[in-house]
């Protein structure tokens, strides 16, 4: 099944090019409820309704450094920290775009904006403190995530060794187009990924190179409890910009289209936009404050 919220917050199943309603609030209701979601009624052709961001979670737990090909060329980053396969950490939910929403550039702010193509994977039911045996019991789903992160501020961050507000910030976590329920994966380690870029090709790889598998980081995770509907990410495939001999040649601009698709998943689209876009009044310096002084590299 290929859950989606459409328009002002419904929520209904993609079947043959309809979207048939149900009758819950939202898609975290739904697993909620454990699926037990009676039809409305109302059909609807897809090409008539606007896609939403599928679900807004109370958790969206990070993963960082799990493809051993990312793992590999992430060496190459003059990080002042290494990033550990299997770090992890909290995304700001509040951060949530979903299909064909603009990424907001916000100049000033950021001169490296970087994409990072990952697997969502959809806790189905509350838990806490179980095994990796025990952990396809809480997988509901999986959908396409797109971890952008604005790099100059990230390695300011990883002085610390810790990093969160370069990929936290305002339209910098895209997701959908929809959630695709667990049943319709066959092996979510076998799933083929590619993100573009005005249609290049940025990234590409599979699932089958994770070095954490999905159902030991959904055990990782069970000590901190899940919701039902929470998010876990994967961890990115290689060909981030920031890599690359010259990353100011691949990194995002306004006026870019970034399309991230997942075998089985769908493409999730988003375009790049400038501030003055979404914005009435222009980008200022006293808007952001570096609180530790630091100059962007």
């Amino acid at each position: 099944m290929k859950l989606v919220t459409f328009d002002a917050g419904r929520v209904g199943r993609l079947e043959d090019e309809q979207v048939i309603e149900l009758d819950c609030a939202s898609t975290r209701e739904y697993f909620e409820r454990a699926g037990l979601v009676p039809e409305t009624g109302v059909r609807v052709p897809l090409g008539d309704v606007r896609l939403r961001a599928p679900i807004v979670p109370k958790k969206f737990f990070h993963t960082a450094g799990n493809f051993a090909a990312h793992h590999e060329e992430l060496q190459k980053v003059n990080w002042s920290h290494p990033v550990h396969k299997g770090i992890v950490f909290f995304q700001n939910v509040d951060a949530i775009i979903g299909p064909d929403d603009p990424i907001v550039y916000p100049e000033g702010l950021t001169r490296e904006l970087d994409y990072e193509l990952e697997l969502a994977v959809i806790i189905g039911k509350s838990g806490k403190w179980f095994s990796a045996d025990e952990a396809a019991d809480y997988v509901a789903g999986f959908m396409v995530f797109n971890d952008i992160t604005a790099r100059d501020i990230q390695r300011r961050e990883m002085q610390s060794g810790v990093f969160s507000f370069s990929k936290g910030i305002d339209t910098f976590c895209p997701i959908g187009p929809y959630i695709v329920t667990a049943d319709e994966i066959d092996d979510p380690h076998a799933l083929a990924m590619e993100l573009r870029v005005n249609g290049d090709v940025r990234q590409a790889g599979n699932t089958s190179q994770l070095l954490i598998s999905i159902p030991q980081l959904v055990a990782f995770h069970s000590p901190q409890g899940y919701s039902a509907g929470d998010i876990i990410t994967t961890g990115t495939i290689s060909g981030v910009a920031a890599v690359q001999p010259d990353p100011f040649a691949f990194y995002l601009q306004p006026g870019d289209v970034v399309e991230a698709s997942i075998e089985g998943l769908g493409t999730l689209r988003n375009p790049v936009l400038p501030w003055s876009s979404a914005h009435d009044a222009p980008y200022t310096e006293s808007i952001y404050t570096d609180p530790v002084g630091a100059e962007s590299s």
